[in-house]
């Protein structure tokens, strides 16, 4: 199988505050089922700031681009079979958290 990360920015979620409730629990639904499915790895919010970036001497700088207003705003992880099921469990997490979702391919770890 292979996995793929599903990612929002944190800007594409735009509700009113009194659905954050609803919107949660349709969101455990989704890693609940995905969960009985045997295809949940991992998921997570993140906090909105700019990140840092370290260079390969050390250096730490924010960035890449501290003007930039789009962010990494959660993610999750999942191990499918194929690209199109990664694109359903997308549009599953999509309708519960009321954004759009990317999807990537992560590489194989070359050691495997």
């Amino acid at each position: 199988m292979t996995k793929y990360l599903i990612s929002f920015d944190d800007g594409a979620m735009t509700f009113p505050e009194e659905d954050l409730p609803d919107m949660a629990d349709a969101a455990r639904a989704v890693r609940v089922e995905a969960k009985d499915a045997g295809v949940w790895v991992f998921s997570a919010g993140l906090q909105h700031q700019v990140p840092s970036v370290v260079a390969t001497d050390g250096t730490v700088t924010d960035g890449p681009y501290p003007e930039t207003k789009e962010h990494l705003g959660g993610f999750a992880v999942v191990d499918v079979p194929s690209r199109e099921e990664a694109l359903n469990w997308a549009a599953k997490i999509a309708a519960a958290c009321r954004c759009a979702q990317e999807v990537f391919e992560i590489l194989p770890d070359p050691t495997d």
